[in-house]
Parts: structure tokens; sequence; C-alpha cells
């Protein structure tokens, strides 16, 4: 790809690819704000803010309504480790996504009515996500099971219901000059637009905003986990569920893109080992999945299904552990782990022909290292050997670094 870059006095970094098989033009800014970044008594915030951040700007009272005259979509997405807002438009009416997504990273139109109503949307999605739908709890017990002091003990939507609830205008206030700042963002700008005019687009209306004093990041490390975590819970669900989770490296570890593909190999399309094996052969699961949390931080290779009927969580949990032990026993066949690295090739290529999936992933590099690292994405899980994934199994799959979680059907 041939990739723009320039970073403004201001601290914003700005990524450009110019796409002219499209009419449409993508902005994706992404802010270096997650759930990680809040305090364990005031979770939530960063999930808040993405509500709050489509309720009216300092000059621009209703964000939406601009944005719909002029032929555009927009969306947000929040997780522990960031903040990402996206919008398309057509190529005629592209100031217009200058001027809103710059209005908004300037000032928001804090009130109370906008906090209340806001604050009313997120409480609903926490009870009906995680109170009032079976299973939402999951992420609740197996997260603080995992994890004793990193803050990816929380899920994104926050700890508690009344976190939220008491959240007052001054903390939100406080949490938005302390990290919505263009010295904090990543602003990505793909489609049919030059560099010329995105340079001069981006001038106008985001290098006027000031820079702000983001904090220095200071998270407390989770210390390595000398012993198997267990816990069982009885809910009101139709069926008996098993979580399991292995401590991986962080995004930017050596063995990263090994633990990808060992999930893959262990659940990524009907021929993977456990759908084949413990779904299809041997009836022992009706449905199982195994990925990675692909956190900026150490995080976790997660494995979870629902057990057939008359098999116990004891069996299936056992029938798992086996399969673990063979990658831990043999090396994966050369053969097994082409494929996976030809699947994962595909799905690279593919998903960078669509200019807004450019935009967000430019916008993702560019945070966490460099925009051109986009392109070594392919050579990297290419560079994974047998022998790698086999020494990261032996030294991943073992009891003492397992968290398990039984959640049974009170039925």
């Amino acid at each position: 790809m041939k990739i723009n870059k320039h970073c403004f006095p201001n601290g914003l970094r700005l990524v450009h690819y110019e796409d002219t098989s499209t009419q449409m033009v993508a902005l994706n800014i992404v802010y270096d704000v997650g759930a990680r970044d809040e305090h364990p008594e005031h979770t939530g915030f960063a999930h808040l803010f993405e509500h709050l951040m489509f309720g009216g700007s300092a000059h621009i009272p209703d964000y939406d309504t601009p944005l719909q005259l002029a032929g555009g979509e927009n969306n947000a997405w929040t997780n522990n480790d960031i903040t990402n807002y996206y919008l398309t438009v057509p190529k005629p009416n592209v100031e217009t996504a200058f001027w809103l997504e710059s209005d908004r990273m300037l000032e928001l139109a804090f009130s109370e009515q906008s906090l209340e109503v806001q604050r009313g949307v997120v409480m609903e999605e926490f009870k009906q996500r995680c109170l009032n739908q079976p299973y939402g709890d999951v992420g609740h017990l197996f997260r603080p099971l995992a994890f004793r002091v990193h803050p990816y003990r929380w899920p994104t939507i926050g700890k508690e219901l009344s976190h939220i609830e008491q959240a007052t205008l001054d903390e939100v206030k406080s949490f938005f000059y302390r990290f919505y700042a263009p010295n904090n963002a990543v602003l990505a700008v793909t489609g049919n637009i030059s560099w010329d005019e995105t340079v001069k687009l981006t001038e106008k209306w985001f290098a006027p905003i000031p820079r702000r004093n983001v904090p220095v990041r200071q998270l407390p490390q989770e210390p390595e986990q000398t012993q198997e975590r267990r816990l069982t819970v009885e809910r009101n669900v139709p069926l008996d569920a098993l979580f399991m989770g292995y401590h991986m490296c962080s995004r930017e570890g050596a063995d990263y893109y090994a633990f990808d593909i060992l999930s893959d190999i262990l659940s990524n399309g009907r021929s993977s080992r456990l759908n084949r094996r413990l779904v299809q052969e041997q009836n022992i699961f009706s449905g199982i999945d195994a990925y990675i949390s692909g956190t900026r931080d150490a995080g976790l290779l997660q494995i979870s299904g629902k057990p057939a009927a008359g098999v116990s969580l004891e069996q299936a949990e056992a029938a798992v552990r086996k399969e673990l032990e063979e990658l831990q026993r043999s090396p994966v066949d050369g053969q097994e782990l082409e494929k996976v690295k030809n699947k994962f090739e595909s799905t690279q290529i593919f998903g960078n022909i669509n200019y807004l999936n450019v935009a967000t992933n430019l916008a993702w590099f560019e945070l966490t290292g460099k925009a051109e690292d986009i392109d070594l994405e392919v050579e990297r899980y290419r560079s994974v050997t047998t022998e790698q994934l086999h020494t990261v199994a032996q030294r991943t799959f073992c009891e003492s670094n397992a968290v398990v979680l039984y959640y049974k059907s009170d039925k």
C-alpha cells in the first residue's frame, strides 16, 4: 500500500490511503483509551463516552442529521484498549465528515440532560446484555478469575451497574479532557480523496484543536499465575457451558502470532481439531470455539463450548485437555499449519479490499506501532514454524496456567 502520513503540531497523527475504485471516503478516529484506563471504582466510562460522543458537540447540537443529509453513515465501538469511531460519506460531501469529527474532538456539549439520556441507554444495554441474557454474566465471572490486578479484570461495559448510575457530569468532563485529545488519537482517511486534499481539510478542521495533558499510562502488571483457578456457578440457562482460558503474551509479544495460529488450528472451520473431533466425530460438544483476546497487554487464549446432551462438564473438559496435550506432545503437521496460514492470508487480502476496513486497520496499526505494519501481517503469520507452535503449546497448556469456569444449568 502507498501510505501517506503526517503528524501535526498538536500531536494528531494522520494516515491516508487513496482508493479511486470507490466514490466514498472513510474517516476512522481511534482514541488511545479503553476500559483498562478506568479507575476500578469508576468502570464503564470508556463505553459511556462512545455514546456521549453522539449526543452533540460544542457547535453542532445534533451529530446524526447533518451526516444523514450528506449521505453518510457512522458507528463506534469500545474495547479494553481503545475507543474507535468511523464514518463514511460520498466524495463530494467529505468536508462534512471533517467538520463533524473535529468538533466533537474539540469539545462535547456537556449537559446533565445529555448525560442522563446516554446513561439510561448504557444502563439498559448493561441490563440486556449482562443481567437479562443467558450466559450474560460470563465476562463478570471469568475476567476477575483470570486477572487479579490488571484492569482486564472487568468487562468494557463496566464492573457494576452502579458505576454508570452514579457517574457525575464533573467526572465525565474530567475523563474527556484527559483522553479525548489530538495528541491521543490517530485519524485515518481512505477512499476517493487525494493526499493533498486530506492534509488541507485536516489542517483546516483538526489542527486548531489544542493539545491536552494526557496522563502517562502506568498500569499494574499481572503477576504470573502459578496454580489453576476454578469457579463453578449455577444459573437459569438451558444448557451447561464450559469456559477455559490460558494466559498468553501481549499483542507485541514474540509469540503472539503463534498463539493466534494455535487458536485457529483448534477451532477455525469445520476441519479444525476441536470441531472435527469433539463435535462431529465424538459428539462431546454441540458447539465449541477457541480464540485469543488480541489485547495490547498480555491476554488470554480462550476455549468455550456447550457439552452435548448427556455429557458432563468434567467429561467435556477432559476431552479438551486431551486435545491440548496432543499439541504439547506432537508438533503440528506442516500441511495443517500451511492450511491455516493460507486461510489467514486470504482473509487479510479480502478484508483490505474494502476502504473502510483499510481505514480502521491503518488507524490501529499506527496507534500500536506504524501504519506500514499492515503490509507485514501476512509475513509475520507465515514466519511461524511448527517448532515455535510446539514450544508455545508446551509452555502454555499446563495446569498451573489454566482458568476454568463451569457454568451449570440449574434445571
